[in-house]
């Protein structure tokens, strides 16, 4: 039975099964049956029945109709037994041969296919199960196709940009100039930007970011912070405020990270928000400590909230990025925030502003 398929395995099984149990049957009834035959005749003789010279012919005939019967019985129920076997084998069969040929037409692209539910309830589960990592391997290609996608209109404008310059200065249709050197740095500081990003970015969702938890006083941290920050804001952009209550407990974090953190959300709003406010507000529960970026910005339409942590991700795809960002920061944040134990959230309302707030543990 070793080169036979699961099906044949089956039926044999059954085979095998109704074979022993016909046998014992009939091998039991061989040898029992005739015998309390004979105690029954003995039986009905002690009772006055005087049946003589019918005994023998009493058992003989007994003996050959149960013969008879057992012979014809082994025929119909095993020709039975053997057709039911049968049809059981092809009906387990059947939905493993579908998954099968689902799962060759999966592996050669078609991501969409899924197996249908069946009555069998180990079945059903099994194709749920299947369903479930084919949505999640679908939602994986798609990301990628995306990423790669994405990645490849970041890269062309400042590479199409940085062509455009140096063929102009090769052939000489372009006079050197400080402005033109300051633009290819600017391109080129923007690509260099973009390839920190994403190795960041690979390696925050790999889990390869160290991360440096330890007991942080975020009172002085935020301070330092708004004091380097405030220092690149334009003259007639919007203000810097820090809200931070007094005795604010430690938190269990890396103070680098969320620093990062921070550069990246007050980067964000400072983009967004040409005038009006920034405020850094911090406060604590029982549990966590929640630090905010309140902007009176642009806002973000509600359609499109959902996607703001996603790398790449722009209301307007369309739209070239000319404020620096490399669209991956809040991907970063949000990564960085969970990797410390927190949470990160973001509530906005169009032509109004935005409030990312996220968490840290308490030491």
């Amino acid at each position: 039975m070793g080169k036979l398929g699961l099906q044949a395995r089956l039926f044999l099984s059954h085979v095998i099964v109704m074979l022993v149990g016909l046998i014992t049957l009939v091998a039991v009834g061989r040898l029992y049956t005739p015998q309390l035959f004979v105690l029954r005749l003995a039986k009905l003789e002690e009772r006055g029945l005087d049946l003589g010279f019918l005994r023998d012919e009493l058992i003989s005939g007994f003996e050959s109709a149960w013969s008879r019967g057992a012979l014809w019985s082994l025929l119909i129920g095993g020709s039975a037994a053997g057709g039911l076997s049968y049809l059981v084998s092809r009906r387990i069969m059947r939905p493993l041969t579908e998954m099968e040929w689902i799962t060759q037409k999966f592996a050669a692209g078609n991501l969409k296919e899924r197996v249908p539910a069946n009555d069998i309830p180990e079945f059903n589960r099994l194709a749920r199960s299947f369903n479930r990592m084919a949505v999640g391997l679908e939602g994986v290609e798609q990301r990628r196709r995306e990423l790669v996608g994405d990645l490849t209109h970041e890269l062309r404008t400042p590479l199409t940009i940085l062509g455009g310059y140096l063929e102009g200065l090769a052939d000489g249709t372009l006079e050197p100039s400080t402005e033109i050197f300051q633009r290819l740095a600017r391109e080129t500081a923007r690509l260099s930007r973009l390839v920190n990003d994403l190795q960041e970015l690979s390696k925050a969702e790999a889990g390869y970011l160290p991360i440096n938890a330890q007991k942080v006083d975020l009172a002085p941290l935020l301070t330092s912070l708004v004091r380097r920050f405030v220092d690149q804001f334009p003259e007639e952009g919007p203000e810097l405020f820090l809200h931070c209550p007094p005795n604010l407990p430690l938190v269990l974090a890396d103070g680098e990270r969320v620093e990062q953190i921070l550069f990246n959300l007050l980067g964000n709003a400072l983009r967004h928000t040409p005038q009006g406010s920034i405020t850094l507000e911090v406060w604590w529960d029982t549990q966590v400590v929640w630090v905010a970026v309140i902007d009176t910005g642009q806002g973000i339409a509600p359609e499109d909230l959902p996607h703001i942590f996603e790398r790449f991700w722009r209301s307007d795809r369309s739209r070239a990025r000319e404020s620096g960002g490399t669209g991956i920061g809040l991907s970063i944040t949000r990564r960085l925030v969970e990797l410390m134990g927190g949470q990160i959230e973001v509530e906005s309302t169009l032509h109004q502003g935005s409030e990312f707030r996220f968490s840290l543990p308490l030491a």
